[in-house]
């Protein structure tokens, strides 16, 4: 079990998520690595997340709970969160998503190792009841801004980056496009690489009602992106878009 060595922020925006933060939580309270925060800010909620959340906090002081005021999306939850972090690292996890135990543990060995700024896994996808599925999506090796741009090869639920290589970041706040997508780019605008563990280390539970179910409008967030955070020309934006949705077609055609 590993108590030492530097914080580790995770970063968990949550809307209506009662079904599921409980198993969360958890996940993350079974981490062999012990030193982290649990930065979860609230969405406005109007189910029992709230109350889930408090109990949850009783039993762990690591877990810390903001509460909006007012439904202001993802993004504001996430970089709430994010100013809040005392970390050297962050990390996310969405409400309804899981780790395995040694993710945490296992991934900053690894950016050790490859003195990497920005790390990400592979990672499996569920059902909504929790049901493991048989698709695994793969990271490669090394992932940068052109090729990002390609592809949306980076989950969210498994991205590790190092503050202190990194600097201070915010997710860009244009509902209509892809804010983590957005936050990635950004960074890796700036000529940092992502590095991927070829392991599995997290679950994605895959929702009906979810972005990355509603593949026309996914398709549009990223073409914002491209346009409003990116500022990239439409000659271009066209270009990396026919790579983006051949990559995506590919993709979700294993699910």
């Amino acid at each position: 079990m590993s108590n030492h060595g530097e914080l580790v922020s995770i970063i968990t925006p949550t809307y209506n998520a009662a079904r599921y933060i409980m198993e969360t939580i958890q996940s993350v309270r079974e981490q062999t690595y012990l030193n982290w925060e649990m930065i979860i800010v609230d969405d406005c909620s109007t189910d029992n997340t709230v109350e889930s959340v408090k109990q949850e906090m009783k039993e762990d002081p690591r877990i810390s709970l903001v509460e909006l005021t007012s439904n202001s999306g993802p993004a504001v939850a996430r970089n709430t969160a994010i100013i809040r972090a005392k970390g050297d690292y962050l990390a996310f996890l969405d409400s309804d998503d899981l780790w395995l135990p040694q993710k945490l543990e296992k991934q900053l060995m690894f950016m050790k190792e490859k003195d990497a700024a920005f790390s990400f896994t592979d990672y499996r996808i569920m059902n909504e009841d929790g049901g493991k599925t048989d698709v695994i999506f793969k990271c490669p090796p090394l992932v940068e801004y052109k090729d990002l741009l390609k592809n949306t090869s980076i989950g969210t639920l498994t991205v590790i980056l190092d503050k202190r290589k990194i600097g201070e970041v915010q997710m860009p706040l244009h509902r209509d496009c892809s804010e983590d997508y957005g936050l990635w780019l950004n960074i890796l605008s700036k000529g940092i690489g992502a590095y991927g563990l070829d392991e599995e280390l997290a679950i994605y539970r895959k929702c009906e009602n979810s972005l990355s179910s509603n593949k026309l409008k996914s398709a549009q967030k990223t073409w914002n992106t491209y346009r409003k955070v990116g500022k990239i020309n439409i000659l271009l934006s066209i270009w990396y878009f026919v790579h983006y949705s051949v990559n995506g077609y590919k993709k979700h055609s294993k699910v």
